[in-house]
C-alpha cells in the first residue's frame, strides 16, 4: 500500500480479545472515498460513488481474511429485528438491526454514524453478533433480540462479553425534553440517563449508558464502551450530527464487524 494511504485502522478492546474471535470496530481511514466521504466509508445509502463503497467494504472484510460475499450487514430501519447469518448475504441486504452468527468465515457487520455499534460474543459456544443500536432500537429492544437471537444458536448471556463502539456521548447529544419522557414512561429508572441541556426544554442523553443498562437486563455476562465520541473526532469517525450541525449534505458510515475463525 503507497504510504500516503492510511491503513485500515480498527477500534479493539480487550473483552473481545478471544480465541477464533475476530472483530474491530473501522474508523473512516484506510478506503479510497474522496470529499466529505473520505475515506474508508462503506454506506451503501449514502451518495457516495458506488465503486468507492463497494472497494471499502472490500477492505474491510479482507481485514479478517474474506470477501465481501462473507459480509453479514442489515439494510438497517432502527428496529429490534435480529437475524441470523447461516453464509454471507453475497450483497444482499434483509431488514433488520442486527446479524449473528455461529459458521466461521460469516462477518456479522453493522453501519453508524452516531448510532451505538455493539459486538457481542460467546466464544465457549462459538457464536457472534452485531448490533446497530440508536436510540430507537435501544429502545425498542435491539439488545434483547440479538442477545436472544444468540441463544437460539447454543450461546449463553452470562458467558457473553459485548463492546460499545465508538459512538455519540452524553455530551455530544442534546435532545428535546419530551425525549426523556418517552424514555421514562418506556422504561422506569431510565431518566438517569439524561441530564440538563443548553436550555430548559434541553436534554443531554447518554447513548452508550443506556445501551450498557439494556446488556445488563438482558443477562450479558460483562460489557463495556470503548469512550471514542464520533461526533467531536472528525479525523476519525463520520458523523450525522456534526454533518447536520455543519450544514452538510450527507455523511459517510463507519462499520463494525466480528467473525468466527
Amino acid at each position: 500500500m503507497s504510504p500516503s494511504v492510511p491503513a485500515l485502522a480498527p477500534v479493539t478492546h480487550t473483552l473481545l480479545e478471544r480465541p477464533g474471535v475476530r472483530h474491530g470496530f473501522f474508523t473512516r481511514q484506510g478506503g479510497v472515498s474522496t470529499g466529505l466521504y473520505e475515506s474508508l466509508n462503506t454506506g451503501v445509502g449514502s451518495s457516495d460513488d458506488p465503486a468507492a463503497v463497494a472497494e471499502n467494504r472490500r477492505r474491510v472484510a479482507a481485514h479478517f481474511g474474506g470477501t465481501a460475499d462473507d459480509l453479514a450487514a442489515c439494510y438497517q430501519i432502527h428496529s429490534a429485528v435480529a437475524r441470523v447469518a447461516e453464509t454471507g448475504w453475497k450483497g444482499e441486504r434483509p431488514e433488520g438491526d442486527a446479524s449473528v452468527t455461529a459458521a466461521p468465515g460469516v462477518i456479522c457487520a453493522v453501519l453508524t454514524a452516531d448510532c451505538a455499534p455493539v459486538l457481542l460474543a460467546d466464544p465457549e459456544a462459538g457464536v457472534v453478533g452485531a448490533a446497530h443500536a440508536g436510540w430507537k432500537g435501544a429502545l425498542g429492544g435491539i439488545i434483547h433480540s440479538t442477545v436472544a437471537a444468540m441463544e437460539a444458536l447454543g450461546a449463553r448471556p452470562d458467558r457473553m462479553v459485548a463492546v460499545i463502539g465508538p459512538c455519540i456521548s452524553q455530551t455530544s447529544y442534546e435532545v428535546g425534553a419530551d425525549f426523556q419522557e418517552r424514555f421514562e414512561h418506556h422504561d422506569e429508572g431510565s431518566g438517569r440517563f439524561f441530564r440538563p441541556g443548553g436550555s430548559d426544554d434541553k436534554r443531554l442523553f447518554d447513548l452508550p449508558g443506556f445501551v450498557l443498562w439494556r446488556l445488563e437486563q438482558a443477562g450479558v455476562g460483562e460489557a463495556a464502551w470503548t469512550g471514542e465520541d464520533t461526533r467531536t473526532d472528525e479525523a476519525r469517525f463520520f458523523s450525522n450530527r456534526r454533518a447536520f450541525l455543519n450544514r452538510e449534505p450527507d455523511f459517510g458510515r463507519q462499520m463494525s464487524a466480528i467473525s468466527l475463525g
